[in-house]
This record gives structure tokens, sequence and C-alpha cells, in this order.
């Protein structure tokens, strides 16, 4: 059996698609599945053998441990303006720590979901490195709870105590199918869609910086199907074990994200600009970029999709087919 968990959620959910389609149907879907019934549509088509309650699976990974064969560990708390120290200890840190000591203790290969938020503002660039870790500043709280447990891992496995396999994996800015249901969190290909829809323009934030242009803010976008192929090539892998970028490698604007979403569906360009919400305005990401030469290294053969084609199917494939994988 292969276990996911975060399996309602954004990749998880991707992932549990891309496996069913290979022909693993012997899934076990983990996730706090009661609380949020707007996830339900990226779950209730999975074929598994068994859902199991986030609360619920490290006893469960301790009595089924001799059937399964990996652990997705792809849930989490990913707010970036939630503020609750507290809260993302217990659900990023201190649950990722427990999962983590089984997968050692059983011996099971971990592959778990960090995130380029532990770059905060890039002063220390965007490399995955090890040695670099430990100067990384994050920018809140999300950010701080992945830098935490990746900083913890690397001591593990420097102490010996770690899977015979593990790989943590830093997303970017991941859009695609399946996030519906983040809310402000979600892509600003979706919210761009859904603008449009409503307006038939699309607001983006203004720049509180002066080296930088109104929309021309730049990011790592990486679409969803290029993480799901890199956990799942990964999970045959399982060498080389270490945290690895999981990003496109080429900064885009959000200005050329959004050109992108009004050209898939083939509306006239229309974009306006709002300023950047106080709450999140000191701690916003004005660039983040992927260096991908350590997963290339490691023998990953395949390229990551362009900002232009994952908008396009993205928009015309499963948006105004109201889809998910």
């Amino acid at each position: 059996m292969i276990t996911i968990t975060g399996a309602a959620g954004f990749i998880g959910s991707a992932l549990a698609a891309r496996l069913n389609a290979e022909g693993f149907n012997d899934l076990v879907l983990v996730d706090d599945f009661s609380s949020r019934p707007d996830k339900a549509r990226n779950h209730e088509n999975r074929t598994c053998v068994e859902r199991v309650d986030r609360a619920d699976f490290p006893a469960w990974l301790e009595a089924n441990e001799n059937q399964v064969q990996f652990v997705f560990h792809l849930g989490a708390r990913t707010d970036t303006t939630e503020q609750d120290r507290a809260l993302f200890d217990r659900l990023n840190l201190n649950y990722s720590q427990d999962i983590w000591r089984l997968c050692t203790r059983l011996g099971l290969p971990l592959v778990y979901a960090s995130s380029a938020a532990t770059y905060g503002g890039g002063e220390h660039g965007y490399s995955d490195r090890h040695d670099v870790v430990d100067r990384l500043q994050p920018l809140n709280p999300y950010g701080d709870s992945k830098q935490e447990f990746d900083k913890w891992a690397l001591a593990e496995a420097e102490a010996g105590r770690a899977p015979y396999f593990w790989a943590g994996l830093k997303f970017f800015n991941v859009y695609g199918p399946g996030e519906y249901h983040k809310g402000r969190m979600a892509s600003v290909v979706l919210h761009a869609f859904r603008q449009i829809g409503e307006t038939g323009g699309m607001k983006l934030f203004r720049s509180h910086r002066k080296d930088y242009a109104d929309g021309e803010q730049l990011r790592d976008f990486v679409y969803v199907r290029d993480v799901v192929d890199v956990c799942h090539w990964l999970m045959h892998h399982r060498k080389d074990s270490g945290l690895y970028n999981l990003g496109s490698g080429q900064a885009r604007s959000f200005l050329d994200l959004t050109r992108a979403t009004f050209n898939a569906l083939g509306v006239e360009e229309n974009i306006g600009f709002i300023d950047t919400p106080i709450d999140i305005r000191d701690t916003y990401q004005y660039f983040t970029e992927a260096d991908m030469g350590k997963l290339q290294s490691i023998g990953y053969p395949r390229e990551m999709t362009s900002l232009e084609d994952g908008v396009t199917e993205y928009v015309k494939d499963y948006l105004l087919q109201d889809r998910i994988l």
C-alpha cells in the first residue's frame, strides 16, 4: 500500500489521481475528511483501500506497517497569513516529526512537503544545498514551521536517525486543477479565471517596491502535473536522500501569468492593480526562482511544463470544463 497524507488537498489528491492512473489502487488516503466537506471533489472518486483520519494515522501506520511500501506526507497547514504558531507547531512540525520517526523505525521510505516559503526574501538565494539551510529566514509562521522541520530532519539524518530513503520537496508556486477549495491561497490563475468571468477584468497587487513595476513581481510558477511527476519518479528512485527544490526553474511575472489566462480564455486583456493587503505587505515575496540543478543531477529526466502551456491546459481542460484531475 501507498499512503498519502493531505489526500483531500491540492497536491495530495493530484498524486492519488496519478497513482490510480498508473494502476496503483491500493492507496491509503489520509486527511481530516470530516472538517472540510468542500474538498470532497478532490478525493471522492479516488480508488483506495482505506481512508484514515489524520489524527489516527500514526497508530494506523504502526499497526499496518508490514503492508505499506511508501509514505507521502503532503498534508500541512498551508495558510501563509495564519499567525498561530502553536497551530503550525502541532500540525506541521510535531506531526511531521512523528511520521518521520515512525518511517525511520519501521523502515519505510518517505517523501514530505517542504516549501519555498523557507527561503524568505531570497537574501540567501534559492539553492537547496543543505549547508545553507541554517541561514534561511522565512517571512511568516508557516515558512518557519517548514524551516524548523527541514533543519530537524537534516540533524536527524546526520545522526543516523532517518528513513533509508527520504526527500523533502520545497514546493514553489504550484497551480492547477484541484485547488478550488483554497480560497485566498489559490493560485492567481484561479483568481483570474473567476474575476474575468465575473467582471471581465483582473486586479493584481500593486508593487510597493521601487525596483519592481506593478505586476512585475516574479515567482516560480510550477504546474501541479510536474510536481506529481517528480513525486512519482522519486517513489521509484529511492536513493539520493535530501532536500530538493520543486519549481519550474524560471521566474515569471504575475502579468505573464494573468496574460496567459486571458489568452487561454480568448478574452481581451483587462488588467488593473490594487494595493497589496496590509496583513501580507511586509512579508510579500517579490522574487522566487528554484535552482533545479540538484534534482537534475540525480537523474530526473523531464522538462517542466512552460507557463503558457500549463495555464492553457488548466483553463481549457479543467476550469472551463469544471473538472478536476
